[in-house]
């Protein structure tokens, strides 16, 4: 066997024992990368979620039990809440205010309430921001499945 033959042959029986990862590097790469991304996807869903607990200047929970939780919301002019989720809910109105509502896929909607007005929503996910010139002061009646 000659020298280069030798080197060839001693080079196959070196990379065969490399792990996997040191063969497939591009491999690797996209498992780690997609490890990473489906991390930050799920991070952020499960920050979105209670509104209790990313605006607790804004929500507080004054009933809750297996059935039913109801939140006292109360944002003033220019106030906001970040993304959170509801199930199905009734809102009754204290007073009459404008909210703009930012859905989890970036659609905007401007909504108006009056003073004793209830609404029905169907569960959602969304950020609120009062636009506003008066308090909005609103009870949300979420309804467990």
């Amino acid at each position: 066997m000659t020298d280069v033959a030798k080197t060839r042959s001693r080079n196959r029986l070196v990379n065969t024992h490399l792990p996997v990862q040191d063969r497939c590097p591009m491999k690797t790469f996209f498992q780690i990368v997609s490890v990473v991304t489906i991390t930050f996807c799920l991070l952020g869903r499960a920050s979105a979620q209670d509104p209790a607990k990313v605006a607790p200047k804004v929500y507080k929970v004054i009933f809750n039990n297996d059935r039913v939780r109801v939140l006292d919301v109360r944002l003033k002019p220019g106030d906001k809440s970040p993304m959170h989720s509801h199930p199905d809910y009734l809102v009754y109105a204290f007073n009459a205010g404008k909210a703009r509502f930012t859905m989890s896929d970036g659609k905007t909607k401007d909504v108006s309430v009056k003073a004793g007005e209830c609404q029905w929503r169907k569960a959602e996910s969304h950020a609120v921001e009062n636009v506003g010139k008066t308090d909005i002061h609103v009870l949300n009646i979420e309804f467990r499945k």
